[in-house]
């Protein structure tokens, strides 16, 4: 990769900065999960390599600013690990997935306690860029949590759906929403950062309210 940023190296390469290929190792991921869910080791094998392109990629414009390189990063990663799992590295004795979820969350807040990077909101920490859906389940997932939303058994107007029944009335709406030229990703993500707020409202009232 220094080869191909070289001044004697490959233009387009070259040219390429941290935001022009930041959404490449998106495309690669999901390359990989296709190979993935193909069952093709040598497909995976590949994409493997593509994705850790993009890792080597962003290391090189780092290093050449002077600011990290691969093995800052390598080595970053490796005391991370040893720092989460103190039930394997330390005297820790969590002995279930929930234990290591749970004191995987302490860590991880007390490391980020006092930097830019702290998390002052339950919600925080969810990638802006993740698909709606996605997002939107990671937001309930957090707020059921953390108690600023009520378990819903069924749907307004008490319909009960199955699996099937509800991935077919969702494929419908955005077939809906297609027919009609209405972008149903932007949709569903500015809905979903519109209930995001209210429960951010709702988590900063309940942090303000006086105990007794």
């Amino acid at each position: 990769m220094a080869r191909l940023r070289a001044p004697d190296g490959c233009p387009w390469d070259r040219a390429q900065t941290h935001k022009t290929i930041a959404f490449h190792a998106i495309e690669e991921v999901y390359e990989l999960i296709d190979a993935i869910e193909a069952g093709d080791d040598h497909e995976v094998m590949e994409e493997l390599g593509d994705l850790l392109l993009q890792i080597v990629f962003h290391c090189q414009l780092a290093r050449e600013r002077g600011s990290f390189d691969f093995d800052q990063v390598t080595r970053h990663l490796v005391r991370k690990l040893i720092r989460r799992h103190p039930h394997v590295f330390g005297d820790s004795k969590a002995k279930s997935v929930m234990a290591v979820w749970a004191q995987w969350d302490r860590i991880k807040k007390a490391e980020k306690q006092g930097t830019k990077q702290e998390r002052t909101s339950v919600l925080d920490g969810i990638p802006r860029h993740l698909p709606a859906l996605m997002r939107a389940e990671k937001l309930l997932n957090k707020a059921r949590k953390a108690g600023l939303i009520k378990p819903r058994p069924t749907l307004p107007g008490k319909t009960v759906l199955t699996k099937s029944t509800w991935s077919t009335r969702v494929f419908a709406l955005v077939e809906y929403a297609r027919e009609r030229g209405w972008p149903a990703e932007a949709l569903f993500r500015a809905e979903t950062q519109k209930i995001e707020r209210a429960w951010r409202r709702k988590e900063r009232a309940r942090q303000q309210k006086p105990s007794n």
